[in-house]
């Protein structure tokens, strides 16, 4: 039997590429399902252990049993009780084997022998296919529609790689036939065991920046570069561009003669409208360049939210702006990053006579000073009493008729506010209890914030999982548990 199973792996291993090792394990694992079908039938949850000599073939079995705790002692049959065992010689956690007799090598165990060999032989095949084609995450595919499935195609790749496209990865009104051949991008590469393994896209941004770097030959070569693409799959997309040669026209470039380049792109995308966007490192014109053809009167950025308030001259402009249902502001917002807030100059400029209004009122009623000085606050930028409170003294030399000494008074006045609404935020704080701030383990800061999660006593924190505490800053999950355990410390020694 042992010579019998040095030719099963060497004549496996010779025809299907595998490791021997593999081959090996794969026995090992069969022999232990025989053996506890024949040996232990009333027994499933009995542990057995087989171990083939890799040179010679022979092989031993072993039963084993792990110590474990008298509390947690549940299976008899595969664990050992430690206070059955001489604890100077056995640990929890240790394992004890007792050789027992080996059974043959015969049909039962070769039949699951083979089950397991060909299911390591389909695995080595996916990673086989998973290792060469993972490093091409993000390239574009050519093959050839294979068949059709419930919810996709299968496609032919070619060395026996097949792909597989999704319908909510196709364009929307695309239809595929048998045997006709198409580009798409690789756009993940699926290890598991079930489900398809190289999962395709021709909705993905990357589909068109491959699309364009085929068609032009200044992307190909880096003379060219696409910064950011934005897609309405089969419907409109941007593409931002940039020239490292300034000789080069990048948006001339892409376009092509006639437009030839870009309608070749837009016919693979079965009709897509493409604009070509050239990119800037300045927010405010990469965001005017991004809504043409529409004629932006100015611009307001906020880089700290990351948003912009575009104002147009004309409702036409507007309109143009915004595109056919909201296209065109949509793709430049996601080109650029920016959420644009798109309005007229009669709306930009009431919206500004209100917040100048609101902040008038602020300063004139938390400040106590007259309307005129609060306007003159207003403009020269002062848009909350904290800024009022804490800003240089030479911002305020703008404002006519202020001398130094009245600026103090308005800026301690200022801190007087400040200082007032921090009280009244403090008092409507919740306390940690001090049993609380001094369980081991414990920050001051982690108790406040969990006191605001109504966890105000040791208790409340005895009472909580891992995951009720997951939201607070700076506090791993390893660390909440710890803490969790620590405070339920005090129902065990009760």
């Amino acid at each position: 039997m042992s010579r019998e199973i040095l030719t099963v792996v060497e004549t496996v291993s010779n025809e299907k590429g595998l490791n021997p090792e593999d081959i090996f394990e794969a026995i090992e694992d069969a022999l232990v399902v025989s053996t506890k079908k024949k040996v232990y039938t009333d027994q499933p949850e009995v542990e057995v252990r087989v171990s083939i000599d890799r040179a010679t073939g022979d092989y031993d079995t072993y039963r084993y049993w792990t110590v474990v705790a008298d509390e947690d002692h549940e299976m008899p049959a595969c664990q050992l009780a430690i206070t059955d065992l001489d604890q100077d010689e056995w640990s929890i956690g240790d394992v004890k084997e007792e050789q027992i007799e080996s059974i043959e090598f015969g049909r039962i165990a070769a039949t699951q022998a083979k089950q397991v060999i060909i299911q390591k032989i389909r695995e080595a095949e996916r990673n086989l296919v998973a290792d060469a084609f993972e490093p091409r995450v993000g390239e574009m595919m050519y093959g050839e529609v294979k068949k059709q499935t419930r919810d996709g195609y299968i496609i032919d790749l070619g060395d026996n790689a097949e792909g597989y496209l999704s319908r909510d990865q196709m364009l929307p009104r695309e239809q595929l036939r048998a045997k006709s051949r198409i580009n798409a991008i690789l756009y993940h590469v699926n290890r598991e065991n079930r489900g398809a393994q190289l999962l395709l896209s021709r909705t993905h941004p990357e589909m068109l920046s491959a699309l364009m770097q085929k068609e032009v030959p200044e992307i190909a070569e880096q003379i060219i570069e696409i910064r950011n693409v934005a897609r309405l799959p089969g419907t409109r997309a941007k593409i931002a561009v940039k020239t490292n040669d300034h000789r080069i026209d990048p948006v001339g470039a892409c376009i092509g003669m006639r437009g030839t380049r870009i309608q070749a792109v837009q016919q693979e995308l079965d009709g897509e409208r493409i604009d070509v966007v050239v990119w800037s490192d300045d927010p405010a014109q990469f965001i005017i360049s991004s809504l043409e053809p529409a004629d932006v009167s100015s611009i307001i950025l906020d880089e700290d939210t990351q948003s912009a308030d575009i104002i147009f001259s004309t409702n036409d402009q507007l309109a143009r702006a915004i595109g056919s249902q909201g296209q065109n502001v949509r793709l430049a917002s996601e080109l650029t990053g920016y959420k644009l807030n798109m309005m007229l100059e009669e709306e930009y400029q009431q919206r500004q006579a209100n917040e100048s209004k609101a902040f008038i009122e602020l300063f004139y009623e938390r400040l106590e000073v007259d309307k005129d000085l609060a306007q003159a606050l207003v403009d020269i930028g002062f848009t909350s009493i904290e800024e009022v409170a804490y800003v240089p003294v030479e911002t305020f030399y703008d404002i006519e008729g202020l001398d130094d000494d009245a600026i103090d008074m308005i800026q301690e006045r200022a801190k007087e506010v400040v200082i007032a609404d921090e009280l009244v935020k403090q008092q409507n704080m919740k306390e940690p209890s001090q049993e609380l701030q001094d369980l081991e383990g414990m920050t001051v800061s982690w108790a406040y914030k969990m006191a605001q999660k109504d966890i105000i006593t040791v208790d409340d924190l005895a009472e909580q999982a891992v995951f009720d505490l997951e939201d607070i800053e700076d506090l791993d999950t390893e660390t909440a548990g710890k803490l969790i355990m620590k405070a339920r410390e005090s129902w065990f020694n009760e």
